[in-house]
């Protein structure tokens, strides 16, 4: 269990020397941080866990009070109590997690896998793996509450899901051409005690798994698996971030360990996993008889329907002696699963921008996370007084660097935060033409979303709202006027603010001192002198709404 002794200790070890190696030292490390609830009292997992973890993400909650989830009292509809706690929310409920995981702040995220990537560090094979403490095979995968009927696996979106499914995964698959393993985060339905159906993305390209189960396709051969749940979070991490199919993710996990990882020979099939895994899923996928998979709810934002998918007979299960299972929240984002996209996509979008097309000039680039899923709205946000040339370029390098991202990119200023979507919205009504200031750009891939209508081309849309010459300042208080109130607000004890930019005025350019001087004589009490100089200055022959520069400008 988690507090365990020597489990601890390692945990604050490790803490301190860089990412936690194995899931439950991860799980201590956030309980350390005050980022872990445990939950004692018995929970349905299969209409109350993941429901009640859901909350904060739809209740309103900021990112910074989001948790992992820790229940180590679950049991199922007919009653049935499990001996194994179920995580959630431990990967990645928020970037703060996501961050423990990794072993070093969020602002670091990006350095630390671009170095990664570049220098990967092979993994070592033991012989004696934690992972493999207890091995369930044969007949004691099969009959009631046996093999995967005996993990507490839980339904994800009660209502709609047909399965309790496995979420937080590293499928493992090898190339049997090549002999290079790929790992990857796929969904997999309970079907029976021994079998699963697993959806590897069919996506552009084709996931790494896909196009191995491809290879074994061609070749009558069934394709082994191994379904790891529970491991390094660095580990983890490497399932969702689309690095090339020829590169062995656990040595990329291992140059973000700062240490090779550690690797075991699975039991049943000729792959390696991670020797420190909870609990690991190892099977064979029928590379020709594929079996209908789903309803599941998925990140788009609807209930995926039923598809043709792979089936996996299992082979054994092996599980470290005290496991915990992990499962991670999905569905309409925000959620876990857009936080573990997010986190590192933003960065890879933003290098991309800035070094890979040389466009300096880009401050951010923000991907819309509520209902959206991050993949289809981008906003890249520029520097003041970049070129036109650079802002549209930097829009189309936004929409094509992934297939099914940036089916809507908005360019917007630095003063912009393009987090807030209001924000966004004031600078398209101001700032934007839709005849010189919106591209079309057609023929591209309709990307990840529902399957139902017509299955056509889609296109995308680029917009430059950015401010493109001066404009008087934004009509809120100065910043010390409204950071003063705030004290008060404070003293007050009024309810706790959460400000969003913009939430002062500033400048945007079109301001004189003459202006300025008249600001702070009327805070000083002396607004009738400005009234004897503007008294001083009438003019005759003019209409209402006549701007003053235009007509004492054209004196000077």
């Amino acid at each position: 269990m988690l507090d365990v002794g020597a489990d601890a200790h390692r945990s604050a070890r490790k803490a301190e020397t860089g990412p936690p190696l194995d899931f439950q030292s991860h799980l201590a490390a956030l309980k350390a941080r005050g980022l872990l609830l445990r939950v004692d009292r018995p929970i349905n997992k299969d209409t109350e866990l993941h429901p009640l973890v859901r909350w904060q993400f739809q209740g309103g909650l900021k990112e910074d009070q989001r948790r992992a989830f820790l229940f180590t009292n679950v049991i199922d509809s007919s009653g049935h109590r499990y001996d194994i706690p179920v995580a959630v929310g431990a990967l990645a409920a928020s970037p703060q997690i996501y961050a423990v995981g990794m072993g070093r702040p969020v602002e670091e995220i990006e350095a630390s896998w671009t170095r990664a990537i570049a220098s990967p560090i092979p993994p070592v094979l033991i012989d004696t793996p934690a992972c493999q403490a207890v091995v369930i095979t044969g007949e004691e995968l099969r009959g009631s509450g046996q093999g995967l009927a005996g993990l507490p696996v839980p339904i994800s979106t009660p209502g709609f899901d047909a399965a309790p499914y496995l979420t937080a995964t590293l499928c493992v698959t090898r190339d049997p051409e090549t002999g290079i393993q790929n790992t990857g985060t796929y969904r997999a339905a309970l079907k029976a005690p021994d079998r699963l159906g697993v959806r590897m993305a069919a996506r552009i390209g084709g996931a790494g798994g896909y196009l191995h189960w491809k290879k074994h396709n061609r070749r009558g051969e069934p394709m082994p698996c191994a379904i790891v749940i529970g491991c390094a979070p660095v580990a983890m991490f490497t399932g969702g971030m689309k690095l090339a199919v020829d590169l062995d993710e656990m040595a990329v996990a291992g140059a973000l360990a700062g240490a090779p990882m550690r690797m075991a020979k699975a039991v049943t099939v000729d792959l390696n996993v991670p020797a420190d895994a909870e609990i690991v899923v190892e099977g064979l996928v029928d590379s020709d008889l594929l079996e209908p998979e789903g309803p599941f709810g998925e990140s788009h934002g609807h209930i995926a329907l039923e598809d043709f998918n792979m089936s996996m007979r299992v082979t054994a299960i092996t599980q470290r002696r005290s496991p915990v299972f992990a499962s991670i929240i999905s569905q309409v984002t925000p959620s876990e699963s857009s936080v573990l996209k997010k986190v590192a996509m933003e960065p890879l979008f933003l290098a991309h921008l800035r070094q890979h097309l040389g466009i300096k000039e880009v401050r951010r680039v923000a991907m819309h996370e509520p209902l959206s899923n991050l993949r289809k709205v981008l906003f890249v946000q520029y520097a003041h007084g970049t070129p036109r040339t650079e802002i549209w370029r930097g829009l189309h390098g936004a929409a094509t660097l992934l297939p099914d991202c940036g089916k809507v990119c908005i360019a917007v200023s630095e003063d912009i935060d393009p987090t807030n979507a209001d924000a966004v919205f004031w600078s398209l009504a101001y700032r934007s033409k839709p005849t010189e200031d919106v591209h079309i750009a057609p023929h591209r891939s309709t990307g990840h979303g529902p399957k139902s209508g017509p299955r056509e081309e889609d296109s995308a849309i680029l917009i430059d709202a950015t401010l493109k010459h001066s404009a008087p300042p934004l009509a809120l208080p100065a910043r010390e006027f409204m950071e003063r109130a705030r004290t008060i607000w404070q003293e007050l004890e009024l309810p706790a603010l959460t400000p969003q930019a913009p939430w002062h005025g500033y400048s945007l350019g079109d301001w004189s001192a003459t202006w300025d001087l008249y600001a702070q004589r009327a805070i000083a009490g002396q607004w009738p002198q400005n009234g004897e100089e503007t008294l001083a200055r009438r003019q005759a022959g003019l209409i209402p709404e006549t701007p003053v520069r235009e007509v004492e400008g054209q004196k000077k």
